[in-house]
């Protein structure tokens, strides 16, 4: 009898032993590398210098083939803009509560952080830092579908294919809006409008038009009916996902400060109230004179 307890006591001190190593496992952050499956050996080094990975085996791999962007970017990009090569990659973080989304690019001509930033927030990525490389200038276009790939690799959770749907149309939308406005007021409006979209709820066409509306007047955009049209679209699509109020409110936000934007409708609601204080101290001052 006291062989088999100090057995037990034995085996419960291993296990209490081991619980704080289990913790820490449990609670570390898995990196995930996504490959462009199309690079040769050379092209595949260039871009681990650009992501900054000296060690792969720091990092769960996994490639993402021509076929796999094919099946994503056919519906927007022509098969000779897309390629015949997988040649995007990216890293993976997941990172605290709160942190939002935080793109940077190498090499890449067409997306720039701000559009990938949009674009993986809109297919519901939260908490994650990102970076995206080619081994020469490329497009980028391709490489959303290796963030999202990754992401749900590193939680577990399926992104539905609406919310991929919708994302890749919101990269290509606003890459196109960029080449007649500008990339910064094309990150600015499409942020803008999308808060508003979901933070009212707004379905209709009328009151996604309207609030496109708002946005260019507010950010001083000249939008043609063309692009107009575009954003109307892509609202449309966006109208139908449950997305993150807080997370779209702070995506703007951010933007703004980064492109100084926030001039266009923050400023514009301080100097209100400054104009009002304004008036009332001349109206007293002119009273009492």
């Amino acid at each position: 009898m006291k062989r088999i307890f100090g057995k037990i006591m034995a085996l419960g001190l291993c296990v209490l032993m081991a619980l704080p190593y289990a913790n820490v496992k449990a609670d570390s952050t898995q990196k995930y590398l996504s490959l462009g499956a199309s690079l040769s050996a050379s092209e595949q080094k260039k871009v681990l210098d650009l992501l900054g990975v000296d060690d792969m085996s720091d990092y769960q791999v996994i490639k993402v083939t021509n076929k796999e962007e094919h099946e994503y970017l056919d519906g927007y990009l022509s098969s000779s803009v897309i390629g015949s090569r997988a040649l995007s990659s990216v890293t993976v973080e997941q990172t605290g509560k709160g942190s939002g989304v935080n793109v940077t690019t190498e090499n890449i001509t067409y997306c720039t952080s701000g559009m990938y930033r949009n674009a993986l927030v809109t297919a519901g990525i939260e908490n994650a830092e990102v970076k995206v490389a080619g081994p020469f200038k490329i497009s980028g276009t391709a490489a959303l579908v290796g963030v999202m790939k990754a992401y749900e690799e590193m939680t577990g959770k399926e992104i539905p294919e609406e919310s991929k749907d919708a994302a890749t149309d919101e990269l290509i939308t606003t890459g196109e809006l960029a080449e007649s406005i500008g990339s910064d007021d094309a990150e600015k409006i499409i942020a803008d409008v999308k808060q508003k979209v979901a933070e009212d709820n707004l379905t209709s066409a009328d009151e996604i038009g309207e609030a496109i509306d708002e946005s260019a007047k507010d950010l001083e955009i000249n939008l043609s009916e063309e692009d107009r049209q575009r954003i109307q679209d892509l609202m449309d699509k966006i109208s139908g996902l449950d997305l993150n109020v807080s997370q779209l409110r702070e995506q703007a936000k951010d933007i703004y400060d980064k492109l100084g934007g926030a001039e266009g409708i923050l400023d514009k609601i301080v100097n209100f109230f400054k104009g009002i204080f304004n008036w009332f101290a001349d109206f007293f001052s002119n009273l009492f004179s």
